[in-house]
């Protein structure tokens, strides 16, 4: 009688064997969307708590060795993500507001201009710019006819800062103790690997965090100077911009820097606009080259297409939010995978 193990070639049985591998992956995957999906209200606090921790934990980690009792710490540091992201929405929003009429109408200045010089092909742009009031005070109206919808969903909002804030303060003041829980309920044999991969996907969220907070404040304020050299209506307005959007990697560096170009456009004219453009290409070149690899180099190795694939998929999966969470979250897989490397792939 044949071996059954012999039916087969070789090679169609290891491809066999990785699509039953890639199948499984597959389904874990896609249930752990899905559970993410269902339990949003839940998770969204989570992984904001996450990320506020990875990016002041080294103020928690000073106060602590300072001889601060743990908890004191922890709130304190608390107290300074309040202070940090309400001073930044307080800095963005106001800028916003003091000139967003202006930039708004710089843009509907800039599409009536690529109307007139592109005839037919810019009548659209200058459509879209002139219905954009129309189309916002529709929003507006059914925004208003919402009111009780729109009351939950900032209420909703409040709640899940509320949550992430006092879960800041419980990871940052009981981490250890969760490292001990964590080892106490790891399968035999298997605890220090969970708290190694667990460390190292912390450490790769933390390095996200902190280098692109460290180069979105560089950028913010370098094209902020340059339009101000410019004299870009709406400069502080558009620095603000460039600061939110440096956090979606690529895509937020494109369209700030577009928003930037056509207003300069609008205002000050065709020349003015490509000096514009150029001080956004000069920013971009100087984070790719000196600023990335000086700072995010060392903690977060990612290929640009997995970046924007990774941005792409966490779009289709929770919208804005989405696309924030799910480059610290594919650091945080490829610090997983970098530990497993290490651990078992050392005699490759």
């Amino acid at each position: 009688m044949p071996d059954p193990s012999r039916l087969l070639p070789d090679p169609v049985r290891r491809l066999a064997v990785w699509c039953v591998v890639i199948l499984l992956v597959a389904g874990v995957v896609y249930v752990g969307i899905q559970l993410i999906v269902t339990f949003r209200t839940a998770v969204v606090p989570v992984m904001l708590a996450l990320l506020g921790t990875a990016l002041l934990r080294p103020l928690y980690v000073r106060l602590a060795r300072a001889g601060v009792n743990r908890s004191l710490a922890a709130g304190l540091t608390c107290v300074a993500v309040v202070a940090v992201v309400g001073g930044a929405v307080y800095i963005v929003v106001s800028a916003l507001v003091d000139s967003g009429d202006q930039i708004i109408s710089s843009l509907r200045d800039a599409a009536k201009s690529l109307a007139e010089r592109f005839g037919a092909a810019g009548t659209s742009l200058d459509d879209l710019a002139t219905n954009s009031g129309d189309l916002l005070r529709k929003f507006g109206g059914t925004a208003a006819s919402n009111v009780i919808s729109g009351v939950s969903v900032v209420g909703e909002g409040i709640a899940e800062a509320v949550l992430a804030l006092l879960l800041s303060f419980f990871f940052l003041r009981d981490s250890p103790r969760a490292l001990r829980a964590l080892r106490t309920v790891a399968p035999h044999g298997t605890a220090g690997l969970l708290e190694a991969m667990a460390r190292r996907a912390f450490e790769r969220v933390e390095g996200f965090m902190r280098g692109t907070t460290l180069i979105a404040l560089i950028d913010a304020i370098c094209i902020t100077i340059g339009l101000l050299v410019l004299r870009v209506p709406g400069a502080p307005g558009l620095g603000a911009l460039v600061f939110v959007t440096a956090y979606i990697p690529y895509l937020g560096a494109f369209l700030s820097g577009a928003v930037a170009v056509l207003v300069a456009l609008a205002d000050r004219g065709f020349v003015i606009a490509l000096w514009a453009l150029g001080v956004v290409i000069a920013v971009q070149m100087l984070e790719g080259h000196v600023l990335q690899p000086l700072i995010q180099s060392r903690t977060v190795q990612m290929h640009p297409a997995v970046v924007m694939v990774a941005i792409t998929a966490g779009a289709s999966v929770a919208g804005i939010l989405g696309m924030l969470l799910a480059v610290p979250l594919t650091a945080a897989g490829f610090g997983i995978v970098h530990e497993l490397r290490v651990r078992y792939g050392a005699g490759e």
